[in-house]
């Protein structure tokens, strides 16, 4: 039996010393360069010394779109894609069928209630393939893992269960731990370092299907609407399907109920504004009264069972995205 040799170490000073010269002096890499970089990050190639002082020097600088591509196609590599299913409807009927739709969740809820799985299910009905990947636990937050369990929904722990839920009409909730788990580990530094790192961005704006799929992505800080708007609209972003950006809800992809953020659409290079800002919402929708996991889901399975409203910007959010998916799984 012979043993598998270690990958080599990936000496980064070269890269720190362009990087990590502050906001203002810190140049930014080569696509290729945050490519290679990024790669050997996931591989544990990098010095645990090194990887601290690239995720904190790149916290200060900000990313920016070269190295966001680069870092996102290293990314994506380094876990398996996700094939949609062959079933017999899908097969007859592949003209009508949906795009799938990736939703990132990362955020929870820390105020108000957490309205992504709600989302989810909608769509999931309407028989798009929708995956839900995020963490499980967040102290101080009620995460879509929290609510998906108390509404009786197991998450995936494969690939093979995500397209089971696909076929079942139910939204495919995957841990990252699951789905990229090179990722998760770079992502669970934010417990050593005390602050998010690059991979916060990339596990939102990952597209993990192999066929195009759309993206619902958010930003929180206005800096990142101006770099992501410049990603999204390359060609290497356009390749992989279409992108809905908006203001988080509290960091979530959902629509705001009590007042609709402004989401643009990114569709073939292209952005068009779907939905403009509102102040407020006209009519103050019932919304669950506690934001506790249990009572959300609760009141989701009353939403889902007609016995309560769909508040309006989720509802109109569920139907930009089966339009989206319809002309997405046209081309």
């Amino acid at each position: 039996m012979t043993n598998t040799p270690l990958a080599p170490p990936f000496p980064a000073a070269r890269f720190i010393k362009e990087i990590g010269r502050g906001k203002d002096g810190a140049r930014s890499l080569s696509r290729n360069d945050a490519r290679d970089l990024y790669a050997a990050m996931l591989d544990g190639r990098v010095s645990d010394l090194e990887l601290g002082g690239i995720l904190l020097a790149m916290r200060i600088k900000g990313e920016s779109v070269d190295e966001i591509a680069g870092f996102l196609e290293a990314a994506e590599a380094s876990f398996r894609q996700i094939q949609l299913p062959e079933t017999p409807i899908a097969a007859a009927n592949s003209a009508s069928s949906y795009a799938p739709v990736v939703i990132p969740s990362y955020n929870g809820a820390r105020h108000m209630a957490n309205l992504t799985p709600l989302l989810a299910m909608l769509l999931a009905r309407e028989g798009v393939p929708v995956l839900v990947h995020g963490v499980l636990t967040d102290p101080g937050r009620v995460t879509s893992a929290d609510i998906f369990q108390a509404l009786g929904q197991s998450h995936c722990s494969s690939i093979e269960q995500a397209q089971t839920c696909f076929e079942k009409r139910l939204p495919a909730f995957m841990p990252i731990e699951a789905l990229a788990p090179k990722m998760a580990r770079l992502l669970s530094m934010r417990r050593i370092l005390g602050v998010r790192n690059s991979t916060h961005t990339l596990v939102k704006i990952m597209q993990p299907f192999a066929v195009p799929a759309l993206r619902l992505s958010s930003y929180t800080h206005p800096e990142y609407l101006t770099m992501l708007t410049a990603y999204f609209t390359t060609t290497a972003a356009a390749e992989r399907g279409d992108v809905f950006l908006m203001r988080g809800t509290e960091g979530e992809t959902v629509a705001n109920a009590r007042k609709a953020q402004k989401i643009d659409w990114f569709h073939a290079g292209t952005q068009t504004t779907l939905v403009e800002k509102q102040e407020i919402a006209n009519d103050i929708p019932a919304l669950p009264e506690q934001r506790d996991a249990a009572s959300t889901a609760s009141w989701i399975q009353q939403v889902l069972m007609q016995t309560a409203l769909v508040p309006k910007p989720v509802s109109a959010q569920v139907e930009q995205c089966l339009m989206a998916c319809r002309v997405l799984r046209t081309l």
